[in-house]
């Protein structure tokens, strides 16, 4: 990718395959994944939090993460260290940053000055589940650079996923190095 670095807000619902993407990217690249969730899962674990994924465990991290995003923006500052180590480190080419919030999506693109694209990751099956918490039930109130729509049978998951995110790496690339 010849210092070609690519920061991407990935979304969507639970369950939609986002870490799948992810995944499949890192086999072809050196990727930097994280998410505002991480620390706050760190400090939930302290409080008894066993690694959940029902509804409930859902809306105990979202508040969780509100709590802190109000008192002293502690998911952000994780993210902008994140930013920074990957932004500095020469091994890694892509970035990606799990942000659910709208508010917070923008708040994060601003401070990294617009240097990113945002990615949401859709899948018909999962469209219109609620989960009772603003995280998970607001992540289509943003208008994203790219959708995927993750429809694809497993078996042949992985190589669509690819080719979705080198189209999209290559369009990126056009508008990073315009040609003269």
């Amino acid at each position: 990718m010849d210092k070609f670095k690519l920061v991407v807000i990935i979304n969507g619902r639970g369950g939609v395959g986002k870490d799948t993407f992810c995944n499949v990217i890192s086999d072809c690249y050196n990727v930097l994944n994280v998410s505002s969730i991480d620390p706050v899962k760190e400090i939930a674990r302290t409080v008894g939090w066993q690694n959940g994924k029902e509804f409930k465990d859902r809306k105990f991290l979202s508040d969780m993460k509100s709590l802190l995003v109000e008192y002293n923006d502690y998911p952000t500052q994780y993210l902008l260290s994140e930013y920074k180590r990957f932004m500095e480190d020469d091994i890694y080419q892509v970035m990606f940053v799990h942000i659910r919030e709208p508010k917070e999506i923008e708040k994060f693109r601003a401070l990294i000055d617009g240097r990113c694209i945002t990615l949401k990751i859709t899948r018909s099956d999962i469209e219109n589940v609620v989960f009772g918490n603003s995280s998970d039930d607001n992540v289509d109130d943003y208008n994203y650079d790219y959708t995927y729509h993750n429809d694809t049978p497993l078996e042949s998951v992985s190589l669509e996923m690819l080719k979705y995110f080198n189209t999209i790496l290559d369009s990126e690339k056009l508008k990073e190095f315009p040609h003269r």
